[in-house]
């Protein structure tokens, strides 16, 4: 597979195919010719000395300090020097991968002033596997990204380090294995490759992708544990959300019949109880706000990976440039905030409905879902691991936002945070992923107890897939396996494909996906 970079129409699943599944990437003739004029430009600015931001000037406080032409190169490296400032754990390589990518993308729109064959190489570096060691630390999303993105641009330098082939280099040693030769900036380059917010989007991106197929699991494992605690079909009736026709509550509700159609397991209104808990009664509710919320960032995020987000912006066709602040990263800081919070409610949820399982005052089944309890534990303490991953979430779900701190002598006075809060978001939804991995393990344990022929064919598979490497728990054993194989079969999205396979999904994607 290649992705073809042209500087607009990037989809989710371009980046993730190049992030996580090593497509090739190329760049389309448009876009060469668009980069070509934009450059054009730029060194006009540089011979008729002109004074425009980040060009001939220096950057931040010092934007009112003149750079002669002749120094206009050694600006721009210094600036990436300079500003490698990171620190803390790696970034994941799929990470810098997506960041990569999506530069790429700003770039090919033409209002950079990037050379070609800067873009070029790091394209080459894609398809060689050259990948930037970046800090994950460092940030404070305006102006973009400038420490981990510096540390990103340093390999294309023949500076900083890389990985190749699996193992660690300098950026000079894994250009090398890898055939590739380091570039000199020129003026305008080293603002055009840092002052962005692509880590915080590929961040987001990846994310979004992520936040999507865990929704649709929280249907399958809540599904099952409906009908391991009989529940009430009813409160997914299409009439009830006529009434209150919030996207995310139809498609939720939508998602809940198609998985519980032939079931024998699930009651109506008075047949058992009158009415259920609200954690099984309002699944439509509060996984239908989670995805109205998650379908908002999507279509934000979707607008950022195809924008130019660069200062100065430089307009080839009019022969000007403008300073502006496109590369402030607050429309994505908001919305990584509100996919925090949205996927820790995912979370809670689940926790209340595994809560329900193990209880036997609310579920009639024996106590932790144990056969022979006292002796056995059952899954006491796994509900506990479920309590303890959401109460992390909340104090995760802190929006990041909400902060902002002065910087480069008060000229950078309000800044996003979007990088923090899009570090925490990933955070979650792996949080996320091993509650809805105990609520799969618990649900599937519970239908054991009881009968699983009434299941629906649909959670049949969905039930069989756990079982081929987790049998049931006769008596205690050590857990730990069992929930690292549940979260493994959610994390590949074997769950997933075993229930819907190449069908429609269960709720419904963006377009731009």
């Amino acid at each position: 597979m290649t992705i073809s970079v042209s500087g607009e129409g990037l989809r989710f699943q371009d980046v993730v195919a190049v992030a996580r599944e090593g497509a090739k990437v190329t760049l389309n003739e448009p876009a060469k010719k668009r980069l070509a004029a934009a450059r054009q430009l730029v060194e006009e600015m540089v011979e008729q000395e002109r004074i425009v931001y980040g060009i001939t000037t220096g950057f931040g406080m010092f934007s009112d300090t003149y750079i002669d032409k002749d120094a206009s190169a050694l600006l721009q490296q210094n600036l990436i020097f300079s500003h490698a400032c990171g620190v803390g754990e790696y970034l994941p390589c799929e990470v810098v991968r997506a960041a990569m990518l999506l530069r790429t993308n700003s770039l090919a729109k033409g209002y950079s002033g990037a050379k070609l064959e800067t873009v070029q190489l790091m394209i080459d570096m894609l398809n060689k596997g050259v990948t930037p060691l970046v800090p994950c630390q460092g940030s404070l999303g305006a102006s973009g990204d400038l420490a981990p993105l510096s540390h990103m641009i340093l390999v294309l330098l023949g500076e900083g380090e890389a990985l190749y082939q699996g193992k660690q280099y300098t950026g000079a040693e894994a250009l090398h294995l890898a055939g590739l030769k380091p570039i000199k900036l020129s003026a305008k380059e080293g603002l055009a490759l840092i002052n962005g917010t692509q880590i915080m989007l590929a961040l987001l991106t990846l994310a979004v992708v992520d936040a999507f197929e865990l929704q649709q699991t929280a249907l399958i494992t809540a599904s099952l544990t409906s009908q391991a605690l009989r529940g009430i079909q009813a409160a997914y009736d299409p009439r009830v959300s006529q009434v209150r026709p919030h996207v995310g509550q139809v498609a939720v509700s939508a998602g809940m019949l198609r998985l519980l159609a032939g079931s024998k397991l699930n009651t109506a209104p008075s047949e058992l109880r009158v009415q259920d808990a609200y954690s099984l009664r309002c699944i439509p509710q509060v996984h239908g706000a989670v995805y109205n919320g998650w379908r908002h960032v999507g279509e934000i995020v979707s607008i950022e990976m195809n924008s130019t987000t660069d200062n100065p912006l430089v307009f080839a066709e009019q022969g000007d440039s403008i300073s502006a602040g496109n590369f402030h990263g607050e429309p994505l800081a908001l919305p990584a905030d509100y996919l925090t919070i949205a996927m820790s409610e995912l979370a809670n949820i689940a926790e209340r409905r595994i809560e329900r399982l193990v209880n036997p005052q609310l579920s009639g089944l024996p106590a932790f879902l144990s056969k022979h309890g006292g002796l056995n534990s059952g899954f006491m303490i796994a509900q506990y691991t479920a309590a303890s991953l959401v109460s992390e979430n909340k104090v995760l779900s802190h929006p990041a936002s909400v902060d902002s701190i002065p910087s480069s002598a008060n000229q950078e006075d309000h800044v996003s945070m979007g990088t923090i809060g899009a570090r925490k978001l990933r955070r979650v939804i792996k949080n996320v992923q091993n509650v809805l991995a105990i609520e799969y393990l618990a649900a599937c344990q519970a239908l054991d107890l009881q009968d699983t022929d009434g299941l629906s064919p649909l959670t049949v598979s969905a039930y069989s897939l756990l079982r081929k490497t987790v049998p049931m728990l006769e008596d205690d054993r050590i857990m730990y396996p069992d929930l690292r194989q549940a979260a493994e079969l959610l994390r590949s999205g074997a769950l997933l494909q075993a229930v819907v396979g190449t069908g429609e999904p269960l709720l419904p994607a963006l377009s731009s996906y």
